[in-house]
């Protein structure tokens, strides 16, 4: 009978069969012990004689279950037969039984096919497929379509600036930037509240810990909506209800990385600022004169946020109209914007507003932002044949996973990440 080593200790005095990767070896004389590790966790295996194994082999082991108070999860394995499966190469680059701590990041990402399998690395991305199942569970909750678009485009969304050219056939295409355009076909077609997660590209020559040219983007948009409002009261609901399911459910990854979601209810208490009352705070917490909202004002508000409403969460919005893309609905002033930001744990992780949705305005915008009706004439049809009121935002799945573990640099919340240097594995 095949079992997880998280229930060998279910089957005292029975013969199971286990399957896993030779995690450690302790060889002390008469008795030696090998650690197997799989999916679920851990189990000793004892033998009477020296191990042939390298670390990081891969056995099939059958034998009967004893009571041991000091194996991991209280029982322990005497192979009645071992069956190796793979011979690992016993010159590792990194040794799967240390600390993840041990390393320095760019030795993680350098041997990244090894350092995956460290257990508190692996770790981030098990929270992490719970953290999109738990985004996609609430949306479908709340009659949200999941959609999948294209990632080919011939011009981009947002203007055609930080593209990547791709070669197609005889032409150029470029990967998306966001998949802006296609949400926005997709809520005026009728189905009005749409959803997607898929990666997004950005050709920025940046090289900082919060950011990544290829990322995993989690976009909402939703129709008949009157303001920015709506999309933050909406994102409160989502995050509360992921950030419950995490505290109900991921323990074992938190504990980890000595981390903590923020409780039931909390960020229905985050503050909303307007952007310019966000500069004369963080002016106020920094004792520094703010012209624009950098990195450590970020985490001055967010500080300020825990302090005076018991939540590191805050939403900044009404932010001036040449901040925003060209898409985004204007004040009455026409000088700000219906949109907003949400700073969590000191980053930024989601952005998003009211659209557009009238031709005319539209076709007003074009020219503010340098773009014409004829270089944007498929979103123009969008508002042409009839667009509810509609908005939406976007949440970067890697800074939500780094903020939850408290990783210092959103490239460890991705297996594979992609910055201006680094194109492998």
């Amino acid at each position: 009978m095949r079992v997880l080593a998280q229930d060998v200790a279910k089957y005292l005095n029975t013969e199971v069969e286990v399957f896993g990767w030779v995690h450690r070896i302790r060889e002390l004389g008469q008795v030696n012990f090998v650690i197997l590790r799989d999916r679920s966790g851990y189990v000793q295996l004892v033998f009477h004689e020296k191990p042939e194994f390298t670390h990081e082999s891969v056995l099939k082991v059958r034998g009967r279950v004893a009571a041991n108070d000091k194996a991991p999860g209280g029982a322990e394995i005497e192979p009645s037969s071992v069956e190796v499966l793979s011979v690992a190469d016993p010159e590792i680059p990194l040794a799967i039984y240390q600390e993840a701590d041990k390393y320095p990041l760019e030795a993680l990402l350098d041997n990244r096919v090894v350092a995956l399998r460290l257990p508190k690395i692996r770790a981030i991305f098990e929270l992490q497929s719970s953290l999109l199942r738990y985004l996609s569970e609430y949306m479908h909750q709340q009659d949200f379509f999941e959609i999948k678009t294209s990632k080919l485009i011939s011009t981009g969304t947002e203007g055609g600036t930080n593209l990547f050219a791709v070669e197609y056939f005889e032409n150029k295409v470029y990967l998306a930037q966001s998949p802006q355009f296609y949400k926005e076909v997709m809520v005026s077609s009728g189905l009005e509240r749409v959803f997607e997660i898929s990666h997004a590209y950005r050709a920025e020559k940046h090289d900082t810990p919060r950011h990544l040219n290829e990322y995993v983007s989690f976009d909402v948009e939703m129709a008949f909506i009157e303001s920015e409002v709506d999309l933050m009261n909406f994102e409160r609901g989502l995050l509360d209800y992921v950030f419950t399911q995490v505290a109900a459910h991921n323990q074992a990854e938190l504990a980890l990385w000595g981390a903590s979601v923020p409780v039931a209810g909390a960020m229905a208490k985050a503050p909303v600022v307007d952007h310019e009352e966000a500069k004369e705070i963080i002016t106020k917490e920094t004792g520094k004169k703010v012209f624009e909202i950098a990195p450590e004002g970020e985490r001055a508000l967010c500080d300020w946020a825990q302090r005076e409403f018991g939540v590191d969460a805050v939403f900044i919005n009404g932010w001036p109209r040449k901040k925003r893309p060209f898409y985004t609905f204007p004040s009455a002033d026409g000088l700000k914007t219906l949109s907003f930001d949400l700073i969590f744990r000191g980053l930024e992780i989601t952005s998003g507003g009211r659209r557009l949705n009238d031709l005319a305005m539209f076709l007003d915008a074009l020219p503010k932002f340098g773009l014409t009706r004829e270089g944007m004439s498929d979103y123009a049809s969008i508002y042409q044949y009839g667009c509810p009121p509609h908005g939406g935002f976007a949440i970067g799945v890697e800074r939500l996973t780094a903020r939850i573990l408290g990783l210092l640099n959103v490239k460890e919340a991705s297996p594979f990440p992609r910055d201006r240097k680094r194109v492998r594995p």
